[in-house]
């Protein structure tokens, strides 16, 4: 074949899609979820899926990995019409969904996790060592050092997201579809992935990227298409937008600046709503020490690893902890588990939405009142008390459901994170420790969520905010502490506070 023949006919397999939707309609019982949905995405190509939290795109991307059947439409394959009976049919496809919700068997190890389903087999058994060494391989690929024989519940929320990214690549994708995959990565971990995106793009990879971090889409995308209500709405070169206009495009609406003004600082010699001293959660944290005054929120930044999430799991009762001082409204208490620290007035939002924020398979009643049952049981469960409550927290907190009467793993990510702010609201504490509140959440419902951390400050409780983002510390704190491999390395005020300054102590390099 000559050169002319050659290029012809490369235009001509490019020309084909590696995956196109032709009409996608999607419902669930009489709610109708994707309306008519059609476009088409060419090999080796990146695209960012854009959309509020309820906008559709899981869902479609479900249809596409086989995890869900469409109601009225076509997916095509290659230019061929396709017809999934399950995520493994999809598989044998080239096509494979890295979930935002982990979807791994925790009692397993890492290597038993990758090749879950598609295990390699000797004459007669398990080929225990190929799958070791193919594990070991992928790691290496995403850049996570743990040995494939680890059990996946030793790890922490980042190392299991590695882990889902090693077992899409364990399977040798065609179609690549990344649904939140940097909400809890470090800047560095993100960057190693963004490199290994592009190694799989030159390869012919096809990847769609849905994230709200309209920085990485920006950076990392090649043209974005915007989904709002269940319906497509624009695809545009991403060069062609500023993230702004993705936004406004996603919220259909102007957007007015995403951080609240912050009120006022309080006053340095203000009494601490809490005061800790000398908290230490073995292996994660040594003597760390801090305060927290009335109507403050106050941020903690550090890299994965850190001891973040650590230390305040050891101060809830969570993991094992001990403490010279732990002070709530200046009277020492003690706390040994979260129902403790709940009637002190301490409540904490973990990071870990599904595994341990909210009871997904539980109603959205059952989810919301389960820290506060004493308010609606006396001893029976007032069940009309308790929907009443529901209907009020669904209007105060913005939770966006077809009914009331379902299942909270039926709720968008976003409106599954609002409803476990609302849970943990409650009991009407005084002090709020939120654990990445805004993770895998749209940037209109992160506002939404702003609004309310600032509204806790008016009233004064005092906040803490522990985040991977920065410029959410930045653009909500009074003060961030910083802390690195366990220690708590320094406190600093917000004024003039850059994302630099802070990565700076975060790697000890300040």
């Amino acid at each position: 074949m000559n050169a002319v023949a050659q290029a012809q006919a490369h235009a001509s397999a490019a020309a084909v899609p590696a995956l196109a939707f032709e009409g996608i309609v999607k419902r669930f019982g009489p709610v109708q979820v994707l309306h008519g949905v059609s476009f088409a995405l060419q090999p080796g190509r990146i695209v960012g899926l854009l959309g509020e939290n309820g906008a559709g795109k899981s869902t479609l991307m479900k249809i596409a990995s086989g995890y869900e059947a469409p109601s009225e439409g076509v997916v095509t394959v290659g230019g061929r019409a396709v017809s999934f009976d399950g995520p493994r049919a999809a598989e044998n496809e080239g096509i494979v969904l890295i979930h935002q919700e982990f979807n791994l068997a925790e009692d397993l190890t890492v290597a038993q996790n990758i090749h879950l389903g598609h295990e390699k087999r000797g004459r007669f058994l398990l080929d225990d060592n190929a799958m070791r060494q193919s594990a070991a391989q992928v790691l290496a690929e995403v850049g996570l050092a743990r040995h494939p024989d680890t059990p996946v519940r030793q790890l922490i929320v980042a190392e299991k997201q590695l882990v889902e990214i090693a077992k899409a690549l364990s399977k040798r994708a065609r179609i690549l579809i990344m649904d939140e995959p940097t909400a809890t990565l470090t800047p560095g971990e993100t960057q190693r992935l963004f490199a290994l995106m592009r190694r799989l793009q030159g390869e012919g990879v096809t990847i769609v990227y849905i994230s709200h971090k309209l920085d990485e889409v920006e950076h990392i995308c090649d043209e974005v298409v915007v989904m709002r209500d269940g319906r497509f709405v624009a695809r545009e070169a991403t060069d062609a937008l500023t993230r702004l206009q993705m936004a406004q495009l996603m919220v259909g609406r102007e957007l007015s600046d995403l951080y609240p003004p912050r009120t006022p600082a309080p006053a340095d010699d203000a009494a601490p709503l809490l005061r800790v001293r000398g908290l230490t959660v073995p292996g994660w944290a040594q003597d760390v020490g801090f305060d927290l005054r009335p109507g403050e929120i106050l941020g903690f930044a550090g890299l994965v690893g850190a001891g973040r999430t650590e230390l305040f799991e050891g101060l809830l009762g969570l993991r094992a902890a001990s403490a010279q001082v732990i002070e709530i409204g200046g009277r020492p208490v003690r706390i040994s588990s979260p129902g403790q620290a709940a009637r002190q007035g301490l409540v904490y939002l973990s990071e870990d939405r599904k595994g341990k924020g909210l009871h997904v398979d539980f109603g959205l009643a059952e989810n919301l009142t389960l820290m506060d049952l004493g308010r609606y049981a006396s001893p029976w469960l007032d069940r009309a008390r308790e929907q009443a409550a529901l209907r009020d927290a669904v209007a105060e907190y913005g939770i966006r459901t077809g009914a009331l009467d379902v299942r909270a793993s039926s709720l968008s990510g976003g409106n599954q994170q609002k409803l476990a702010l609302a849970k943990v609201l409650q009991p009407r504490p005084r002090i709020v420790i939120l654990d990445e509140p805004t993770r895998g959440v749209d940037i209109g419902a992160k506002r939404e969520i702003y609004l309310l951390i600032r509204r806790l400050a008016e009233e004064g409780k005092g906040v803490i905010v522990v985040s991977s983002e920065l410029m959410e510390l930045i653009g909500l704190a009074h003060r961030v502490a910083v802390m690195r491999a366990g220690h708590l390395q320094t406190v600093l005020p917000n004024e003039g506070l850059t994302e630099e300054e802070l990565i700076a102590h975060a790697t000890g390099t300040h």
